[in-house]
């Protein structure tokens, strides 16, 4: 194993950099004053600027943002007069649906009206019906005595007839 000495390593360098802190310091900050330095004019000299691009990005998210609030609020718009529209035509079919429910109702009322008067009209021609076959019934007499009865009356009316005639 080899072991190092304090007077080996101030012998070899690495305790020369430990013995000079400041001129290590003052080596670091120039060559970080250097560093920022050439990045300031490169970005001078470039126009571009990473603050310039970040206020560039936000201000066409911003615009972005802003027409697609506008698009939004119009298709809301267009959205809102559908829907009224739709509401409006739902009113007027609704309307017209309890107008032909009345008239529904009416035609019912008149179709039992009218069928209660058909009932009526059924039941007086049966009684008249009845009345007629009960007032004929009694009086109707036997078939020679009709054939009996028409033919004195076909003879009575050709015998006034040529009565009429000779006058």
């Amino acid at each position: 194993m080899i072991e190092a000495t304090s007077d080996d390593v101030k012998i070899n360098g690495i305790g020369r950099i430990g013995s000079q802190p400041i001129a290590l310091a003052a080596a670091a900050l120039v060559i970080i004053v250097i560093g920022v330095g050439s990045i300031a004019l490169w970005r001078a000299y470039s126009g571009n600027s990473p603050e310039q691009d970040r206020i560039a990005a936000v201000r066409q998210v911003q615009a972005r943002a802003a027409l697609a609030s506008e698009q939004l609020a119009e298709k809301t718009k267009a959205l809102d007069a559908s829907q009224q529209e739709s509401i409006d035509q739902l009113q007027v079919v609704q309307d017209q649906l309890q107008t032909l429910k009345r008239a529904f109702a009416a035609q019912q009322t008149d179709a039992k009206r009218l069928s209660a008067q058909v009932g009526d009209l059924s039941g007086a021609i049966d009684t008249l019906r009845q009345s007629f076959a009960n007032a004929q019934a009694p009086e109707a007499p036997s078939p020679r005595a009709t054939r009996h009865s028409a033919t004195r009356s076909r003879h009575h009316a050709t015998h006034h007839r040529h009565a009429k005639s000779r006058h």
